[in-house]
């Protein structure tokens, strides 16, 4: 749909952040895509920020509820790849029950820490600029969720790193982790994170964007995904 203004955006070296001499760059870029002559820039940005709006919302729902990581084949959090040599010497051992619970646990802190997403990616979505959007409309299917992870990678880690802790704790995933993983360490050459709040962290967060990318792309790609006036307005055809 926004191929062909990509295309005439790439063909200039630089764009500016203002308007004073364009008039209203946004809007003729989408316009010159989708055929209409009524989008100003004010639309498209309005557009934008309900895009990553409504895909941050669909996103952290369905991660936030219970099973939304555990049943999510994509993103369910496993074992780390460096331990699964370890898992199934375990699981050999008559652990498995054990591991399956620790790898529960896991899941189970990540949907937890999803939910204190929201007011982080709101926040960013506030600041889209004029400049953003150029660049958002220059790139792919998902570089509006790109521009986000820029944004907020740093403050959801920091954000999920104590929710995720607590939620191990109570199982005492992070205890039993550390302990086997330690001890593990201790005699081979491929070392495992014994940092368990660490990783379960580093893969909910990853997984919130894939989540998200999903999404934007449906608005971008499906009529029936985009769900507002607005959204109609600057992704239809």
């Amino acid at each position: 749909m926004l191929e062909k203004a990509k295309q005439q955006v790439a063909q200039k070296d630089t764009v500016k952040s203002t308007t004073t001499s364009t008039g209203n760059p946004l809007g003729k870029l989408v316009s010159a895509a989708t055929g209409s002559s009524s989008l100003s820039n004010e639309d498209v940005i309005s557009g934008l920020k309900e895009a990553l709006s409504v895909g941050t919302t669909n996103g952290t729902n369905k991660l936030a509820a219970v099973d939304g990581f555990f049943k999510d084949a994509a993103l369910k959090i496993l074992m780390p790849a460096e331990a699964q040599k370890v898992e199934k010497t375990l699981r050999n051992m008559g652990m498995g029950k054990q591991v399956d619970q620790a790898i529960l646990s896991m899941n189970r802190a990540a949907e937890e820490a999803t939910k204190s997403a929201a007011p982080i990616f709101l926040n960013a979505i506030k600041g889209i600029t004029i400049q953003d959007g150029f660049n958002i409309l220059k790139g792919n299917e998902t570089a509006a969720t790109t521009y986000l992870k820029d944004k907020t990678v740093a403050q959801l880690t920091e954000a999920f790193r104590p929710v995720i802790e607590e939620a191990l704790k109570k199982t005492d995933a992070t205890k039993y982790w550390t302990t086997l993983f330690t001890t593990y360490n201790r005699f081979s050459a491929q070392k495992v994170n014994p940092d368990l709040p660490a990783y379960v962290t580093e893969r909910a967060t990853a997984g919130i964007f894939v989540k998200v990318g999903e999404e934007e792309a449906k608005i971008r790609k499906d009529p029936m995904a985009r769900t507002s006036d607005i959204l109609k307005k600057v992704f239809g055809k």
